[in-house]
């Protein structure tokens, strides 16, 4: 199994679309929203410095892949039928101006990563899951309210650096990837590494991986193409499930 390759940039567009549609309603199956808060988006193929992303103020679990919305260079709705808001604009285009290897951004208010958060903490390698995330997460050591301008949204990047996972102090997780699967997978993934760790700490004193074997298994399970990966169950299952998306 491998990520597919494409006849056409129509191809891949949709493709990305489908995947997209399929990740929001798999963060409205697992309880990923909090009531407008929260978006993943893609970089369009043929016109990398626009992204598509979810609707504001439409549930997760309605979004279908004709409902995404294509966001231009200046913010504006350049392609779909419905509105957006400043806050994922700020947040999506400086990272993927800041990381060209990025296509896929998901961000979100978590119940588990927003918690650890509070902490001013990252996952601990307590667990083989965490370590994909072992020296590979960032944390942005300050809360600035809602992200709606440009500059902190810079700052947001700078604090995400090279990693594939920023926890917000006070504020949630946001997870990327080169892809949507990637990107999704990974913030599922350190959703529940995160709810492992709270629960550990809460009953007591958890047991660490050492340094040298946190990095093997990040080596093994911690690569682009094991989010991409670890997708795939989740995509069959939503859309067998909720078929409807794909309109």
């Amino acid at each position: 199994m491998s990520p597919p390759s494409f006849a056409s940039v129509a191809d891949e567009r949709q493709h990305r679309k489908e995947r997209l549609a399929a990740a929001f309603r798999l963060f409205a199956h697992f309880g990923y929203e909090e009531g407008i808060t929260g978006h993943i988006s893609v970089r369009d193929p043929e016109e990398p410095e626009s992204f598509w992303v979810n609707p504001f103020g439409m549930t997760f679990g309605h979004i279908t892949v004709s409902d995404l919305v294509r966001v231009g260079p200046d913010g504006s709705v350049v392609e779909g039928k419905h509105d957006t808001h400043e806050a994922p604009f700020s947040i999506h285009s400086q990272l993927y101006a800041a990381r060209p290897d990025v296509q896929s951004a998901a961000h979100s208010h978590t119940l588990y990563a927003k918690t650890l958060a509070s902490f001013g903490e990252l996952l601990a390698p307590i667990t083989q899951d965490a370590c994909a995330f072992y020296q590979d997460q960032g944390y942005f050591d300050d809360y600035v309210g809602v992200i709606l301008t440009d500059d902190q949204g810079r700052r947001l990047a700078s604090a995400l650096d090279k990693n594939k996972a920023l926890l917000l102090r006070n504020h949630g997780l946001i997870t990327v990837g080169g892809s949507v699967d990637a990107a999704a997978w990974w913030f599922i993934s350190f959703e529940e590494s995160s709810r492992s760790q709270l629960l550990a700490r809460a009953a007591g004193e958890p047991i660490e991986i050492d340094h040298e074997n946190a990095l093997r298994a990040r080596s093994e399970i911690g690569k682009d193409f094991s989010g991409w990966l670890n997708f795939q169950p989740y995509y069959q299952m939503i859309t067998r499930l909720q078929p409807d998306l794909l309109e």
